[in-house]
């Protein structure tokens, strides 16, 4: 399985910006797929996930993005993206697209519900 991010860049605060994860290997409508950030001297922290298409297709946002954040699936693409509008500096950090093999029904907002990890796109908001 192989994830590549895509988008990131510099933007000024109240800007928007657009991910974009493309996905092989998996058929990402079949999957849980997730969000995570990690910024400089910070742990990995969730961002929103959304639950696989036969489980209904639910999203969940981490309470600092809820509301500027969008996360949406591309079935014939195969790719899931990150709408991200109103920046704040403290987005700034590098954003990973995760897949994960189970569907848990919890909330799946921590990283070990995941199994595969794009490499990362790095997102700097400034003023």
């Amino acid at each position: 399985v192989q994830l590549q991010a895509s988008g990131g860049g510099s933007v000024q605060t109240g800007r928007s910006l657009r991910l974009s994860c493309a996905a092989s290997g998996r058929t990402l409508t079949r999957h849980a797929v997730a969000w995570f950030r990690q910024a400089p001297g910070k742990e990995r922290e969730f961002v929103t996930y959304m639950r696989r298409s036969g489980s209904g297709g639910g999203t969940g946002y981490a309470d600092s993005v809820k509301g500027r954040f969008t996360i949406s699936r591309d079935s014939a693409k195969n790719t899931v993206s990150l709408q991200m509008s109103s920046l704040k500096f403290e987005d700034t950090a590098v954003y990973y697209c995760a897949v994960a093999e189970r569907n848990i029904a919890r909330p799946m907002t921590r990283a070990d519900d995941y199994d595969y990890w794009g490499q990362g796109t790095q997102v700097t908001v400034s003023s």
